[in-house]
């Protein structure tokens, strides 16, 4: 999570809470003194969790963290909160510092935040960190069993609905990064991957994180056109499917190659 900080003639601010392809706007002009300290200590807490646990119960001998991993796409950038490696697998992080009570499934397209009467949507985050894996995937030539989404939840929330497995909150996501013991990398390839990661992502800096604010910016403005075969949200070459079921039983559409974990379709 990016927190950006734009400051304006009369001396206020338009705070950005820019959760990578799935950000959350707030473009309410509100006191810079007062706001943006909070704004940038939610940011680095939520950071600071991940790392601080990650170090404290993922023995280095056997895991090792990356931090804010910005990484070229065809369309632009793409940012990762975190990304551990390990003879287990590579383990991609998508951190969500929130309050409130917590609704969502991982089929849903946005999630609901819920705090006493205020409700506000979110992008579902396994969807988010789809492009994430994927983008990180193809890099490594990683298989599907050997890299793997992971959602941590930080802050004062709740779920409030049944979440799969691998979205967790605090601690959780260690249980679950531990819960895979079976091999599925050797050590010569952990140290490969670490070397392709440290090669092939931009170099960490501000000027990264906002060239990356930008391309996310640009990419929401001017959307790919509808006549696109790639799909929108992981870039796969869409393919001609045919509905088994249904009002549009015998109907052709266009749907994402990587169903189920992709299930973006459209119409001809």
């Amino acid at each position: 999570m990016l927190c950006v900080l734009r400051r304006m003639h009369d001396k206020r601010a338009s705070i950005v809470f820019e959760f990578d392809e799935g950000f959350m706007v707030g473009d309410r002009s509100t006191d810079l003194d007062q706001d943006w300290p909070h704004c940038l200590f939610k940011g680095l807490a939520g950071e600071f969790f991940i790392n601080l646990k990650a170090k404290m119960f993922l023995p280095k001998s056997d895991y090792r963290l990356f931090k804010n991993v910005v990484l070229s796409t065809d369309d632009g950038t793409t940012q990762i909160d975190h990304v551990i490696i390990s003879r287990y697998g590579v383990f991609v992080v998508e951190t969500k510092n929130m309050k409130g009570w917590i609704f969502g499934g991982s089929r849903q397209k946005s999630w609901t935040q819920k705090i006493y009467r205020h409700t506000t949507k979110f992008q579902n985050p396994l969807h988010q960190n789809y492009k994430h894996l994927k983008t990180l995937q193809a890099l490594l030539a990683l298989h599907d069993d050997q890299i793997h989404s992971v959602v941590v939840f930080i802050g004062d929330s709740q779920f409030k609905t049944d979440m799969p497995p691998n979205v967790t909150h605090g601690h959780g996501y260690i249980n679950y990064i531990k819960s895979m013991r079976d091999p599925v990398l050797n050590q010569d390839q952990v140290a490969t991957i670490c070397d392709r990661i440290a090669i092939g992502r931009l170099t960490p800096s501000l000027s990264t994180n906002f060239k990356h604010v930008a391309n996310v910016k640009k990419a929401r403005t001017n959307p790919p056109p509808m006549s696109s075969n790639n799909c929108p949200k992981c870039g796969a070459a869409l393919v001609t499917r045919t509905a088994k079921r249904g009002n549009n039983v015998g109907r052709e559409f266009l749907g994402c190659p990587n169903f189920p974990r992709c299930r973006y379709t459209r119409n001809f």
